[in-house]
């Protein structure tokens, strides 16, 4: 028996109810104490875990109840991401990152050459499309990105002989301040194996405003690297003043060597195994050549001749309509981390103009070359080269595939070898 609520009521000591919790936490100072008094004296509880009971007993147990929100409304709606859709796939399906930022670029294009769908396209789409940010456009691309899911080889080899006599330029060097010198790789197009004569694809990155030129080539052999050189030299709008190569006796051989002191070219290597060194190519290597060429194994004049059809294209889509980002720097995070810094996303093509090394001539033939552009004709004809090349490599890559056995990590591991 114990005083409640004015009253004696029967409490048991393991159950003091919520009821009776709310008269507590609503009573008066004075009637809280006459209902501890009778708590202890019914229950010989002490006074301070009596008050510890009533006010436990007062509290929710279990997980707090979830507050039930009105949805937020869609802010881009289905017309929007049919259009978003469209430019993503004749932009060459970039990061939403790097869409964002040349979406100004693209969609006035692709609407004065009526690539879009005029039906979808009104003055509010026109603006969201213009206003979306990249993050949203990752989280609105994800279906589609999803919908539509090979690896290469290295076939380096050192070249000793030169090897000593130039100049290593590492990855922690001063980069150039100024257009011109260029990072250069070979990829190999072999498939699954090394054996035999395949395609190479030449890439050539300008270091200091992101200008990449790809050649496809024979075979491995320096005479061809000889000879398409002056050709990517050519190709670029802005003087070519030095490369930078990775330790393949295709690069570090006399006939290279002589060409580049003739046009009196700064030529420097990478240190072996180390390929951030050449980290501007070789992050094209995989964005620019297997992006657009794949991973298979391509080794007949045809599909040579199409690979550089297709770089042709490749270049002006890439160059003058894709976005780059540029480290300039570290911070340190809220952890004490460092972090790159990088700066606004602009495409090589403003970069160079940027520079201020191109004469006023070559400015305007650069941008009368980009008002002349559809950059929808230039994803159409590179999907339609694309295509050609996987009817003509892809049934003769997947069957060197299966000839060729290989032992994974895990099963490497798990075999001993013993001396006969």
């Amino acid at each position: 028996m114990c005083w409640w609520n004015g009253c004696i009521v029967d409490v048991d000591q393991t159950e003091i109810t919520k009821k009776y919790a709310r008269d507590y936490a609503t009573a008066t100072k004075k009637t809280r104490g006459q209902m501890l008094d009778a708590l202890v004296t019914t229950t010989d509880w002490s006074r301070a875990n009596a008050r510890r009971q009533v006010t436990a007993a007062g509290k929710r147990r279990g997980p707090q109840r979830p507050a039930k929100r009105a949805p937020r409304p869609r802010t881009y709606g289905y017309d929007t991401l049919k259009l978003l859709i469209r430019v993503w796939q004749l932009a060459g399906q970039p990061s939403g990152k790097y869409l964002a930022a040349t979406m100004d670029i693209w969609l006035p294009k692709l609407i004065e050459h009526g690539e879009l769908d005029t039906t979808r396209l009104t003055e509010h789409t026109h603006t969201q499309l213009l206003a979306v940010s990249g993050a949203t456009i990752d989280r609105l691309l994800k279906p589609t990105r999803e919908g539509m899911r090979l690896a290469g080889m290295s076939g380096t080899k050192a070249g000793p002989l030169l090897r000593t006599s130039i100049t290593v330029r590492r990855a922690g060097d001063e980069h150039e301040q100024v257009p011109g010198f260029c990072e250069i790789d070979l990829v190999l197009h072999c498939g699954p194996t090394l054996k035999g004569e395949f395609c190479r694809t030449l890439t050539v990155t300008d270091v200091y405003t992101g200008w990449t030129e790809s050649l496809a080539l024979k075979n491995g052999a320096h005479r061809w690297v000889l000879e398409a050189m002056p050709v990517i030299e050519q190709r670029l709008p802005f003087p070519l003043t030095g490369i930078d190569s990775d330790n393949g006796g295709e690069f570090i051989n006399a006939a290279l060597v002589a060409w580049a002191d003739e046009r009196d070219l700064y030529f420097t290597r990478s240190r072996p195994y180390h390929s951030n060194d050449n980290a501007h190519v070789e992050q094209k290597n995989g964005d620019v050549v297997r992006r657009h060429a794949f991973h298979y194994r391509y080794d007949t004049a045809t599909e040579l001749r199409l690979l550089n059809e297709l770089y042709g294209l490749v270049r002006i889509r890439l160059n003058m309509f894709t976005a780059t980002t540029k480290a300039i720097g570290y911070r340190s995070n809220q952890n004490g981390k460092n972090v790159r810094v990088y700066d606004v996303p602009r495409t090589p093509f403003q970069r160079v103009i940027d520079s201020g090394v191109l004469a006023e001539e070559q400015v305007t033939q650069l941008q009368a070359q980009f008002d002349a552009v559809n950059p929808a004709d230039l994803t159409r004809g590179i999907v339609a080269i694309q295509a050609r090349l996987i009817q003509l490599a892809a049934a003769k890559t997947t069957a060197l595939s299966a000839g060729v056995s290989r032992a994974f990590p895990g099963e490497a591991r798990g075999h001993l070898s013993r001396a006969s």
